[in-house]
């Protein structure tokens, strides 16, 4: 079983025809379930693998409902801690491009108070974390503690930072504490937009070094998303791999990196690569077919609104 760790929210994303105000009016907006981890566990669950979400959720109606939606594409909800504080919300713009952007509303919100859970189920094959789970505390020390622990135990664990720096007041103090975690990590995911904003520079070798940086602390392997472009994969002998995207109508990119973390999971448990020495020994046809799938799946999301990863059948 993978177990996904991390925030659920309600995504409040703007009509694709009325995204931008015009002549004073408000975009309408749609309420949709969301949050990195929530996300990737929903599209590991529709690709099949068991999977089991980790986090706290209100028990108002958008808790409800963002339980429901797992539990209707077979994620375990039995990690799930409750609490009667809001739904942490997530207002999107999107561009142009299909790009989205969010603003967020956290303050007093159920996630926040996230607790260390006494343990997890015997079997557990692999542990994903990332995004606000990470940065909002009280809980973002449970998550981390989390994340020792099992690493600690030979759990798999991977990280997908998922920036938000509107939630970051102290960039340096993040970037120090992601520093803390790569020695716990087996799988480091991020986009080369984070990767820029963590190396704290534009300049290719710059982003480049600190990749080879955050190897050398710990992880088997970095994946970077580049968008359109693809993604590619740094591996510890310094051999890079790379795949085309996937050419696709895009109508919103949002869940579209969530998609990619539940595709690259799926995928390694199917080369039976969870864990940090498998990962280390993947050949380049097998992370090619990881990347590929991985590619596949985010182009399916992107082609449609909000964070609705695809299915097994449609990757078939």
């Amino acid at each position: 079983m993978i177990v996904v760790a991390g925030e659920a929210l309600i995504d409040l994303v703007p009509e694709r025809m009325s995204s931008v105000a015009a002549g004073g009016q408000l975009p309408a907006l749609r309420p949709a379930r969301g949050g990195g981890p929530y996300n990737t566990a929903l599209a590991l669950g529709r690709l099949g693998s068991p999977t089991a979400f980790c986090s706290r959720v209100s028990t108002d109606g958008f808790g409800e409902a963002l339980l429901e939606g797992l539990r209707k594409d077979g994620v375990d909800t039995a990690l799930v801690q409750r609490g009667e504080e809001p739904t942490t919300l997530a207002v999107a713009s999107i561009g142009a491009d299909g790009s989205a952007g969010y603003g967020f509303y956290v303050q007093g919100t159920a996630d926040r108070l996230f607790t260390l859970p006494p343990s997890l189920p015997e079997g557990v094959s692999a542990l994903s974390l990332g995004t606000c789970s990470l940065v909002l505390e009280p809980g973002a020390s449970a998550y981390e503690e989390l994340l020792r622990r099992e690493a600690g135990r030979g759990v798999f664990t991977t990280l997908d930072p998922n920036i938000r720096t509107g939630l970051i007041p102290d960039a340096g103090a993040y970037r120090a504490r992601f520093h803390g975690w790569l020695p716990h990590i087996g799988l480091l995911k991020l986009s080369i937009e984070d990767a820029r904003w963590l190396a704290d520079s534009e300049d290719a070798g710059d982003v480049e070094r600190a990749v080879g940086a955050w190897l050398a602390a710990g992880p088997a392997a970095v994946v970077l998303t580049h968008g359109g472009e693809g993604l590619s994969v740094r591996r510890q002998d310094g051999s890079v791999i790379s795949v085309p995207g996937e050419r696709v109508d895009i109508v919103d990119t949002i869940g579209a990196g969530d998609t990619v973390n539940a595709a690259l999971l799926h995928r390694l448990a199917g080369h039976q690569a969870l864990s940090a020495p498998a990962l280390a020994k993947l050949d380049e046809a097998a992370w090619r077919d990881v990347l590929g799938f991985a590619a596949r799946a985010a182009a399916i999301t992107c082609s449609r609104a909000g964070a609705e990863p695809p299915y097994a059948s449609e990757l078939a």
